[in-house]
């Protein structure tokens, strides 16, 4: 092993910069200047050295424009026009900010962009951006010169090369290389979308993937290195002079690399969005915890004893606040103290927390003590354990055997996923019958411990205008009387509807769509391809309901739900409102949308009344009255709701006065 010995010396922390509110997603490296830092909390942070701290930085500036969060920087070095420098941010709001760092204020507002801006580099004076929505564009003096689409799938990433080319990573998982806007090579090798991309001096430049690889590419599109070691998703990638690259991922690391060996992990409290190396060899990073760290290799440079170990006990805690024992977290566990009640029968057993295990104890009522049976075995890490398909991370990845000699399959699932939908797409993947559906379905439900729920054979779902067919259903059908059962009475608790069939949603939408698209009269109000991402994009947010902690709207996801609710004709918005019903639940969706609840120009008020004029359709009374019970779950909408009282109530009565719905109320 001696001739696999790498010559570096390891990182330890300079500093935290603390400010930020939400998940730090961007860095910017501002030459000697400073450093300017993104975030979910919507604010641009410039920072710069701290002269009565040595190694530490402080916040000497906060931009507030963006109206979500914001991502990607880039360095304006200081001019003519920017005696101190300037900053180019871009944001989930689509747009993209100029800030002139002598004032702290918008110089320019770049418009343009339909969906989520993901990169921004200069070209000499000229701004390049790239967007989810799958273009790229040149600005010139606050103006759009050029845009085109640079890829099938959103561009998640943009640089400009030394010699002048720019690189684009997508989703599609392919990399090109452009001179002006013709696309002179096509870089294919990742397995999954290509998140993040970096020049590297001399060699050519690299990649990251949700994949869980880096690769350095030469230019003429040979792969000289891949990197695999993370065990999620790989968010960032950089270089330094000297030959080493960081990365940054969802597994909570940052790793740097030396000649394609991973030569250090550093550890973070939280998944590590974005990291880039300093001038000196010295190491910033972007965290979920809304930390700034820097991390040297320099003695001189490192923090001192207290702040190592005041760092070392936040990773501590924040394992322990992730471990469970027995199906519990074990920071919800009783300490030492609850062994001071006692016990209630003999051989009750009770789990406490010990340090970072979780320890059983049996009540010995003859003895009136609590006898120590041993640590519980932990569980899962669910962040780092979980297993990982093609640099994705799942719930389960099951092995399937399908027999005759055929090589086994792997067949990844998550909880919240529809077995249905898995198995449909899993069995085309793989090129297998789809007679096969119901076997697959089965294997799903129960390696995944889940049990399917009967379905009323009688309910007609209003995006197929069929029973809606529950995975597992069975009939309820049987030979005897059937017996009572009063499912919702006595009801216990607040009714949310909160399960939604996005995939009908969708269906429906993309129908109703071609059908406006089709009639000359209504073509106008149809949704643009572009809207159509950006639906895509909202479903996205809300199906991914694991997420919701750190998931946010923009206020043009919401525009265009209105949009939609005010333009297109009254019996095609039910799927629309089933949007919105969902929108309520989700936290930063909920507020986004309670904007638009102003006396002058109550959006959902009208939808309401639009639901209950002239001949109200029972799709749009179902969906709204869920809608309407939503709004109970979230404090934001009570005051709405107590002031429209009666509104919302004749929204149920129209619900009861129909005899198909009235029993799903």
């Amino acid at each position: 092993m001696a001739d696999m010995e790498v010559d570096f010396r390891q990182y330890e922390l300079r500093c935290e910069l603390r400010g930020h509110d939400d998940d730090v997603r961007g860095i910017c490296v501002c030459d000697s200047a400073g450093i300017t830092t993104s975030s979910r909390d919507r604010t641009v942070r410039f920072w710069t050295p701290d002269p009565s701290a040595k190694h530490n930085y402080t916040s000497s500036k906060i931009l507030l424009g963006h109206t979500s969060f914001v991502g990607p920087l880039t360095w304006i070095s200081p001019n003519d026009e920017f005696p101190e420098g300037g900053i180019v941010s871009g944001g989930m709001d689509t747009l993209v900010l100029v800030w002139n760092l002598s004032t702290g204020e918008v110089v320019q507002t770049l418009r343009g962009h339909q969906l989520q801006v993901t990169g921004v580099v200069l070209d000499n004076e000229d701004i390049i951006s790239s967007s989810v929505d799958c273009t790229l564009k040149r600005w010139r003096k606050g103006q759009a010169v050029e845009s085109w689409e640079a890829h099938k799938s959103p561009v998640q990433a943009v640089i400009k090369l030394p010699s002048g080319e720019l690189v684009s990573g997508s989703s599609d998982t392919t990399i090109k290389l452009w001179r002006g806007k013709t696309c002179s090579h096509t870089f294919v090798g990742h397995t999954d979308t290509v998140r993040s991309l970096a020049v590297m001096h001399g060699l050519g430049f690299l990649s990251a993937s949700h994949d869980g690889s880096i690769r350095l590419w030469e230019l003429t599109g040979e792969v000289l290195m891949e990197m695999v070691g993370h065990t999620s998703i790989v968010y960032s990638v950089d270089s330094h002079s000297s030959g080493l690259i960081i990365s940054g991922s969802e597994d909570r690391s940052a790793k740097i690399w030396k000649d394609g060996i991973c030569v250090q992990s550093i550890e973070h409290p939280g998944c590590v969005w974005d990291a880039k190396f300093l001038e000196n060899g010295d190491i910033v990073t972007a965290c979920s915890d809304g930390v700034v760290r820097l991390w040297t290799s320099n003695q001189d440079r490192v923090a001192d004893k207290t702040e190592l170990e005041s760092y070392m006990s936040q990773l501590s805690q924040y394992k322990i606040s992730r471990k469970r024992v027995g199906g519990l977290k074990l920071e919800e566990l009783p300490g030492l103290d609850a062994l001071q009640t006692p016990g209630t029968t003999d051989g009750q057993t009770k789990v406490v927390r010990e340090g970072d295990s979780g320890v059983a104890y049996s009540w010995n009522l003859r003895e009136h003590t609590w006898d120590k049976i041993g640590e519980v075995v932990d569980g899962p890490d669910d962040a780092v354990k979980s297993p990982i398909l093609d640099g994705v991370q799942y719930d389960f990845v099951f092995d399937v055997d399908i027999g005759d000699g055929e090589p086994i399959r792997k067949l990844p699932y998550n909880r919240s996923d529809n077995p249905y939908d898995t198995a449909d797409k899993w069995l085309l993947k793989e090129n297998l019958p789809l007679s096969y559906r119901q076997q697959i379905v089965e294997f799903i439900l129960q390696n995944a411990g889940q049990k399917s729920n009967p379905f009323d054979p009688s309910f007609r779902d209003p995006y197929t205008g069929a029973s809606s067919y529950v995975p597992g259903g069975t009939s309820n059908i049987s030979g005897g009387p059937a017996k009572p059962n009063f499912k919702h009475i006595p009801k216990k608790g607040m009714l949310a509807f909160d399960g939604a069939q996005f995939d009908g949603i969708v269906k429906k939408i993309t129908e109703f769509n071609s059908a406006l698209l089709s009639d000359e009269d209504k073509k106008h109000i149809c949704l643009s391809e572009l809207e159509v991402l950006r639906l895509g994009a909202i479903i996205k947010v809300l199906k991914d309901t694991s997420h919701y902690h750190t998931s946010k709207f923009a206020d043009v996801d919401i525009a265009l739900l209105l949009k939609l609710l005010h333009s297109w004709p009254p019996t095609m918005i039910f799927p629309v409102i089933d949007i919105l019903r969902m929108t309520v639940l989700h936290p930063d969706g909920a507020k986004v949308l309670q904007k638009h609840f102003k006396d002058d120009n109550d959006m959902l008020m009208e939808t309401f009344r639009r639901v209950t004029g002239d001949n109200p359709l029972a799709p749009n009374l179902l969906t709204s009255i869920r809608l309407v019970t939503n709004l109970f779950k979230n404090s934001l909408y009570h005051s709405w709701l107590l002031k429209h009282r009666n509104e919302a109530s004749l929204v149920l009565f129209f619900c009861c006065l129909n005899t198909t719905f009235r029993k799903y109320l």
